[in-house]
């Protein structure tokens, strides 16, 4: 990563000023414009919102995506173009916001967080994608332009679906879904992580320790921070009372509200896994420590009879008669052997050994 700006950057300043908070991940800002209607269709990668010429279409919709929010003058910008009010701007350069709705009367504006795979490891990341849902327009600001929505203007490019024949609130609606509908790749992948570690758990307690436990622990308890208001947002969205959103996207809607329950329930199903997992790894290691126990005190129980003997025959008295036996050792010998084999032997009918 770049650069990193943390909130202390940001403490006493009067509200409404921007200054990016959070990781810089790109080092040019993209500005990607799409407008579209029914009737037709206009896509350009702009170098700046100068080169913006807006598109000549009846009930067209227009979707500016902003890869990149580090750079706040150009989202001053943007913001002083769509007349965004400048705490909504300055949530945006936050990239630590939590997922959240907030009702601008003229437009909404809703956080997220998209998740993705990052490296090898298969480690979890979070991105922040703001979204602002106007009368005729969709905003969204990305942190470094990796997004899920390729399907989506795949779909506005060939006109599939009911994308170019509704508003802007059906692009709305189709931006969250795509987000919501990544999270099930995102755990489908966490789900494989966790059942290859309780195989190994069961097969072999010591070949996973329990600090790779508490690593899975760790994400799902974040990704439940990171997922767990997206529920809010949805119904945030579903109680929209501005005429922002029409009744036929809240039906849609509604699916992305049960996709989100399915979710947070898959979450703690998840979590509920890993915390067994935790308990059968301190169990098992119990059990371990406890079967070594058994054996070191069979074996002391074992050598105690012998010990008695051996500790009797080793006093210094004079007049003890088995001293000058000629067959006293053998015999002694012996009898210590037979009471270990016979001990061994109960031991072992009782199953105790």
């Amino acid at each position: 990563m770049a650069t990193r700006t943390t909130r202390s950057k940001k403490a006493g300043l009067p509200p409404g000023t921007l200054i990016h908070i959070g990781e810089q991940r790109v080092t040019t800002t993209r500005l990607n414009l799409i407008e579209y209607s029914e009737a037709g269709l206009n896509q350009q990668e702009l170098k700046s919102l100068s080169d913006w010429r807006p598109a000549r279409q009846e009930n067209k919709v227009t979707w500016l995506d902003v890869g990149g929010i580090h750079q706040v003058g150009l989202i001053e910008q943007i913001g002083s173009y769509f007349n965004i009010h400048p705490l909504v701007l300055e949530d945006i350069v936050n990239s630590e916001q939590r997922p959240k709705v907030d009702d601008y009367d003229e437009y909404l504006y809703v956080v997220l967080k998209m998740l993705y795979p990052h490296g090898d490891d298969g480690e979890i990341m979070a991105e922040q994608v703001s979204i602002v849902l106007g009368r005729n327009y969709v905003l969204t600001f990305q942190e470094n332009g990796k997004d899920c929505f390729d399907g989506i203007r795949t779909r506005i490019k060939t006109d599939k679906g009911k994308i170019r024949k509704c508003g802007a609130d059906y692009l709305l609606y189709a931006l969250v879904d795509a987000i919501v509908d990544h999270y099930f790749v995102v755990f489908e992948q966490l789900g494989q992580k966790i059942e290859a570690a309780e195989d190994d758990l069961v097969v072999n307690s010591e070949a996973i320790g329990l600090g790779a436990i508490h690593v899975l622990k760790k994400e799902i308890i974040s990704l439940r921070r990171v997922i767990g208001p997206v529920r809010e947002v949805v119904n945030g969205l579903l109680r929209e009372e501005d005429g922002l959103i029409g009744s036929s996207t809240r039906v849609y809607l509604r699916d992305v509200y049960d996709h989100t329950v399915q979710i947070l329930e898959t979450i703690e199903m998840y979590r509920d896994r890993t915390g067994g997992m935790i308990d059968f790894y301190i169990s098992s290691s119990s059990q371990r420590m406890t079967a070594v126990m058994k054996v070191l005190t069979i074996i002391t129980t074992i050598f105690m009879p012998l010990t008695f003997i051996a500790g009797i025959y080793g006093m210094n008295f004079e007049h003890m008669p088995e001293l000058k036996w000629r067959l006293g050792y053998p015999v002694i010998l012996t009898i210590m052997i037979l009471i270990g084999i016979g001990m061994a032997f109960y031991f072992r009918r009782k199953k105790w050994l």
